[in-house]
């Protein structure tokens, strides 16, 4: 009886040791596309997992149901779920500065939420940079405030639908707020929210030389990565850049998030392949 006893204990050590190596695989995460729900087609010989598409374009907020039901229909022909959503908030709709807009912001995005649960979107990315950007002499501070206002507001609608909004940083070419991880992540704790969250964009972390270390002081909040070359915003893979360094961060956190590439892409049938084969490499290199 004791050594049946044993045996058992051995046995369900193993499995558990099996599933906890197994979270800690980097190269078992789930890897998608920023791209039109119809590049599945394209996307999933080669072993991707998802699309992540645009908020404009998919979920269609400013269109009415008749609309979004026919993409619906259409959506059932191809090949991959779409998880995620990006180009949040039009540029029209200002959420700081002095024509900030947030009484629409909240009516659009209960919009977009609703019909992201309706299509199992699971992640919505706030980038907007034409959004949020602040207006020449306006105050940085008052900014900070309408901004943290309009997430706490924005949060409790996420959570109702089931969605989880992650705040992405943009490098300083393409916004002048909310430029880091860092910036992103004191955002994040103080908006306080489950549904509101952080993403890690190691092109725009790559473009303003921000370190790893800021996944590592931030993951907790860390929900979703973005990826692509410095060079060119390229597919991983065209100028054979190493992502180690910021691998090794996802690892120390242990990420259990997707990774979308949002590159610039010259021929994605060809391309595709490439791109997810050295993500994969460079994740599994990672000890």
């Amino acid at each position: 009886m004791r050594n049946k006893t044993v045996n058992v204990l051995l046995f369900l050590t193993m499995i558990f040791a099996s599933s906890y190596s197994s979270e800690k695989d980097l190269s078992l995460l789930k890897i998608g596309i920023c791209t039109n729900y119809t590049n599945g087609l394209i996307m999933k010989p080669s072993g991707y997992s998802y699309i992540e598409e645009s908020v404009g374009r998919f979920l269609m907020p400013k269109k009415d149901e008749a609309e979004f039901k026919n993409m619906l229909e259409d959506l059932t022909d191809f090949p991959l779920p779409v998880k995620a959503c990006n180009g949040f908030i039009p540029k029209d709709l200002k959420s700081v500065g002095p024509e900030s807009s947030q009484v629409d912001i909240l009516e659009y995005m209960e919009t977009t939420f609703r019909r992201a649960e309706k299509v199992g979107v699971e992640i919505i990315v706030f980038g907007s940079g034409g959004s949020r950007s602040i207006p020449e002499g306006f105050s940085r501070e008052e900014a900070l405030k309408q901004f943290v206002t309009l997430c706490m507001n924005m949060a409790p609608i996420a959570e109702k639908y089931n969605v989880v909004v992650v705040l992405e940083p943009l490098n300083i070419k393409e916004c002048n707020f909310i430029n880091s991880v860092a910036e992103g992540g004191e955002i994040v704790k103080k908006v306080n929210h489950p549904n509101f969250q952080l993403l890690a964009d190691i092109y725009h972390m790559k473009m303003d030389d921000e370190t790893p270390e800021n996944i590592v002081k931030y993951g907790q909040f860390i929900k979703h990565i973005h990826i692509a070359e410095k060079e060119d915003r390229a597919v991983p893979g065209t100028y054979n850049e190493d992502f180690s360094s910021y691998f090794s961060a996802l690892k120390e956190i242990n990420y259990q998030g997707m990774i979308s590439i949002e590159a610039r892409w010259e021929d994605m049938e060809k391309q595709a392949p490439l791109g997810i084969k050295i993500i994969k490499q460079q994740l599994k290199q990672i000890k």
